[in-house]
């Protein structure tokens, strides 16, 4: 994950104030509940300090949200003086609880370890005629938080079934069958193309029809291809039912768990390989420091719970366009970094080796 969105944070002057709304099931009372729990926090902030037109620039956000979607999704704020910085869905835990802060820096260490355990799954759900574009993203607990759906319909006019006799006067109407599920299924193909190129996913799944995924998956780019997995679940004419919508779920949670588990092992190696050749750092304040030097190439924080001073290693490391990734392993500090280079010495490169 690039840490450029946070890059845009550490470019404004602070104070800031950053809010975490957890996500709960909708009620008839959402908006006093929602009402509630801002205030209780507003509270907080303003006895820790925070102005009043900071304050009153989260009161606006929430408010030109729809409820249901804050009360559903969770939310993570980030203001300052001239306004709101961020505001993006957040999947806390359940039972995580809202939280707030007030300080010179964003604290923005969770919702960063959230993104990058995410896993961004375009998903289309084909026949021979067309496809239902879904682009969703799993969380660390394997939520799936859908970001957009989109119809592609059939390019070609012609019918896409063939005759059932063989006979050879029946030959030009199977053959231009065999055209419009092609020309149906490279229409799909580059609608995936497109999608990819802005929204960057970690896999592209194919659901639906045999036949129809054999034929999109024909026309893929050679580098979408490599991405790509297929599921015999859900399909056009049933993913509107619960029994097929769980069983698609649960087959997109298999596939996120299991990018996610390469995804961290990868680090590990790519950690201990940087290790050999003087390349790491380890510890918030070694991180930090070699953020300072511009040396920073790749972020990394383990699974468990963020470390003290985690957010300023993060905002560090943003300033120099760093990426950040979850890692399986041991760590000093349970905070480390892949570095671009060698630490210089006199710069302290034994405490930054770890």
């Amino acid at each position: 994950m690039k840490l450029d969105i946070i890059r845009t944070l550490s470019d404004a002057d602070g104070p800031f104030v950053t809010v975490y709304l957890e996500g709960r099931s909708p009620s008839e009372d959402a908006e006093d509940q929602l009402r509630l729990r801002w205030n209780a926090q507003r509270e907080k902030l303003a006895e820790a300090g925070a102005g009043e037109d900071t304050l009153s620039a989260i009161d606006e956000a929430l408010s030109t949200r729809t409820v249901t979607e804050i009360q559903t999704d969770g939310r993570v704020l980030v203001a300052h003086a001239d306004g709101v910085l961020l505001n993006e869905p957040w999947d806390a835990q359940p039972g995580a609880g809202d939280d707030s802060s007030f300080g010179d820096i964003p604290e923005l260490s969770a919702y960063v370890r959230e993104r990058a355990g995410a896993v961004r799954i375009l998903l289309a759900v084909v026949d021979q005629t067309g496809a239902v574009v879904r682009r969703l993203v799993a969380t660390e607990d394997r939520n799936l938080d859908d970001s957009g759906e989109e119809t592609v319909e059939s390019r070609s006019d012609e019918p896409v079934r063939k005759p059932r006799e063989g006979a050879l006067s029946h030959n030009q109407i199977q053959r231009r069958a065999d055209e419009a599920v092609k020309q149906n299924a490279r229409g799909i193909a580059e609608h995936l193309d497109r999608t990819a190129r802005n929204w960057a996913p970690d896999v592209v799944v194919l659901a639906g029809e045999t036949q129809g995924r054999t034929a999109v998956k024909d026309e893929l780019s050679t580098a979408l291809a490599e991405i790509t997995q297929d599921t015999d679940e859900g399909g056009l004419a049933d993913t509107s039912g619960d029994n097929a919508q769980e069983a698609l779920d649960r087959a997109l949670g298999s596939i996120a768990s299991d990018i996610a588990a390469g995804a961290a092992l990868a680090q590990v190696d790519r950690f201990e390989e940087a290790r050999a050749r003087g390349r790491t750092a380890e510890g918030v304040h070694a991180v930090t420091q070699a953020a300072g030097m511009g040396a920073v190439e790749t972020l990394l924080l383990t699974y468990d719970s963020p470390t003290r001073g985690e957010s300023e290693a993060v905002v560090s490391c943003a300033q120099v366009d760093a990426d950040v990734a979850l890692i399986d392993a041991p760590l000093s500090g349970d905070i480390a970094a892949i570095l671009r280079f060698e630490a210089p010495e006199e710069l302290g490169s034994a405490e930054l080796n770890g």
